[in-house]
């Protein structure tokens, strides 16, 4: 990730695309498509691909891209490098049998990651394709920081205290079905720091005593129980309001793995959490 990228003149770039276009061509059967799409995404070492063939039946078709399209890819981005202005993290190219190739490339916004990159991906990505501050998207700069120190790592909050009869109340606003999926997506996919064997008593339902998984997971910036997914899926319970904003500006897509520092900061927020 060290090697100065080579820059590629406009009609290398144009060719280079050409030549992806005839690779996305090829991996459809001729005559039977009616486009191929193929998304890429990356940030440093952390690479995404999809592809997608419709067919004339207009029904898409995911299928898996191959090593040489993702190098090719790869060093079309590497060429379109600026110096102090960077390169794309995310492009979209199309092919159809009329209007040829396609090229939409992303140089600010973020992507929409399948799994977000961990903070050392972002901080790769400045380091081989440095960018001037100004720059700098905000997004990217507080990718690239990763959980403040200083904030620590924040915990939820599991219901809104209790009734007069020792029961959990819930005083939040409820999430729709869909969102819901999401957020359970979200809340299962983040890393687990700490995990026990055993299950535990189910707050809303006295009768299951062995029922709320006993772990927990971060994001980097929160850290939850495993109770907080389980009321969700099994009782309809929202999760903490300020979790769910927090989620919804990752737009429900939870990294695949954290800093050892901002693990350290979880276990740290974990540990105050159940002693207090």
């Amino acid at each position: 990730m060290t090697t100065p990228p080579v820059p590629l003149s406009p009609e290398q770039q144009q060719q280079l695309v050409n030549r992806i276009g005839h690779g996305l061509a090829s991996l459809a059967p001729p005559g039977t498509w009616r486009q191929v799409r193929a998304e890429y995404r990356a940030a440093g070492r952390h690479i995404e691909a999809d592809v997608v063939v419709t067919g004339q039946d207009g029904v898409p078709r995911a299928i898996q891209p191959p090593p040489e399209l993702l190098q090719l890819l790869g060093t079309l981005r590497a060429g379109m490098y600026r110096p102090g202005a960077g390169t794309w993290l995310g492009a979209v190219l199309t092919v159809d049998p009329v209007r040829g190739v396609g090229a939409d490339f992303e140089l600010d916004r973020e992507p929409q990651w399948r799994r977000t990159p961990p903070p050392i991906g972002f901080q790769d990505e400045l380091r081989a394709f440095p960018r001037d501050g100004r720059n700098v998207p905000e997004w990217l700069r507080r990718r690239a920081a990763g959980p403040a120190e200083e904030e620590g790592v924040r915990t939820p909050r599991i219901h809104d205290g209790l009734d007069a009869g020792g029961r959990p109340l819930v005083r939040r606003p409820p999430v729709a079905p869909a969102e819901a999926e999401q957020l359970l997506a979200y809340l299962d996919a983040a890393p687990v720091i700490l995990a026990s064997r055993s299950n535990g008593p189910d707050a809303f339902a006295p009768e299951r005593t062995d029922a709320v998984p006993l772990n927990f997971r971060t994001d980097g910036v929160w850290a939850w129980p495993g109770a907080v997914a389980y009321y969700l899926r099994e009782h309809g319970v929202p999760p903490d309001p300020e979790l769910v904003a927090h989620i919804r500006a990752r737009r429900y897509t939870a990294p695949g793995e954290v800093t050892e520092a901002a693990t350290d900061l979880a276990l740290a927020a974990i540990t105050a959490q159940t002693t207090t």
